[in-house]
């Protein structure tokens, strides 16, 4: 932990002007590292373009060629047990499409992480990492799969009400399993000792009805210098984990601030939220999927050897439509996660009493995220509240308790 960061004096004078407060909080950050935050988020809008350009571009080679066809085929000379058909055609599928997809992903996640000094990570420790998740990747969908295309073959009509729920249900599946079975491949985790830390957060969490006991830390500095933290799992899997570079780089004030955020998300139920909200996404997705599928399929069909929606040799036309829908409902999804990240953001600040502390935070994320964008520029592309709208609503709400003693 470090100091809190000097408050700069528009935001240390009564009467506060939340605007003028929040204006000097952002001059603090050099142009230079402005101009550096900018370039990187910005770069991402492109690659938001790209990434969804190449992965249509590998559905349909894998159609145009027949790729798709011949490991179908592939799959149903091995077993007549349609859940190993598909098990087997989704561990084709998967490294095929790994392999055609890697130099964008070597780009995006290895040299342009180094490029703009966000990665702490060898090309080898960035490897074994994106082996594991390759990993999990296959055994994954190996589970989902065989479940979608019983909904396929058994509901050729509805399938996408059915398959709905499937997806759903797995997503619930998936998000409580992984606090304690997959994210551990990847960092290691550690119930906080330090009672400078702990206690705090523990008595926070208790003054707001959630029952924990432990605080998770994890090192995510092997892999970068980002500082960050989670609320995740279900069904009793649920934890509360900070990574170890908000502890070395953030002050005590900037660390419950932003515990009192995560603590937000649990309390709001966000989690059982952002599940309804998907849910309505997918099963309008699906539906239109359908739709343009039995179109698509009447027309090209013959040429890509697909027989119909439960054959797997489909599964590509299937990504493409779902890939292009989610792609065009981008502004959508960022609107749902940026609303609850704004709520746990005013829970955050009313739980910790840290208004600077949520400031000083704000400002180390715009390491990597844009500190200060157009109105329609953050609706189009940002998942989370811009740094200046953070620091805005933190100094609003110190400027209404500015006569109040500071929380220590």
């Amino acid at each position: 932990m470090i100091p809190l960061a000097p408050i700069p004096p528009a935001a240390a004078t009564y009467p506060l002007d939340p605007v003028a407060a929040t204006r000097a909080y952002l001059a603090t950050l050099s142009p230079e590292a402005h101009a550096k935050s900018d370039a990187y988020f910005e770069g991402g809008y492109w690659l938001l373009l790209v990434g969804f350009v190449v992965t249509a571009a590998i559905q349909l080679l894998l159609l145009q060629t027949g790729a798709s066809a011949r490991m179908r085929d592939v799959a149903r000379k091995v077993t007549s047990v349609a859940a190993v058909h598909a098990i087997l055609y989704w561990v084709l599928y998967t490294l095929v499409t790994t392999v055609l997809s890697f130099p964008l992903t070597l780009y995006t996640d290895f040299f342009r992480e180094h490029a703009y000094g966000l990665s702490n990570m060898t090309f080898g420790a960035w490897m074994g990492d994106q082996s594991k998740g390759l990993l999990v990747g296959l055994v994954a969908g190996s589970i989902f799969l065989p479940l979608l295309y019983t909904v396929l073959r058994r509901a050729k009509r509805t399938w996408w009400l059915w398959g709905t729920a499937v997806s759903l249900a797995f997503l619930m599946f998936f998000v409580a399993v992984a606090p304690v079975y997959v994210a551990p491949l990847f960092n290691k985790y550690e119930a906080v000792t330090d009672e400078a830390v702990r206690g705090p957060i523990l008595s926070m969490a208790r003054a707001n009805g959630i029952s924990a006991t432990d605080v998770w830390e994890f090192d995510a500095s092997k892999q970068s210098n980002k500082v960050s933290a989670n609320v995740s799992g279900l069904f009793g899997t649920e934890r509360i984990s900070l990574n170890d570079n908000l502890l070395s780089r953030c002050s005590t004030e900037g660390i419950q601030a932003v515990m009192g955020h995560e603590m937000g998300h649990y309390v709001l139920n966000h989690i059982f939220k952002m599940m309804l909200e998907l849910g309505l996404i997918i099963v309008f997705g699906f539906a239109l999927t359908s739709y343009f599928f039995e179109r698509i399929r009447a027309r090209f069909g013959g040429k890509w050897r697909i027989e119909g929606v439960d054959d797997l040799a489909a599964f590509p036309l299937l990504v493409l439509l779902i890939s292009t829908y989610m792609f065009l409902m981008t502004p959508i999804l960022n609107t749902m996660t940026r609303t609850q990240e704004s709520e746990a953001d005013i829970f955050g600040v009313n739980a910790s009493q840290q208004p600077d502390g949520m400031a000083q935070v704000a400002l180390k994320l715009a390491e990597y995220r844009k500190l200060d964008p157009g109105v329609i520029e953050e609706f189009l592309f940002f998942d989370h509240p811009s740094g200046r709208n953070r620091i805005e609503m933190a100094m609003r709400w110190k400027a209404e308790h500015m006569g109040a003693a500071p929380k220590r």
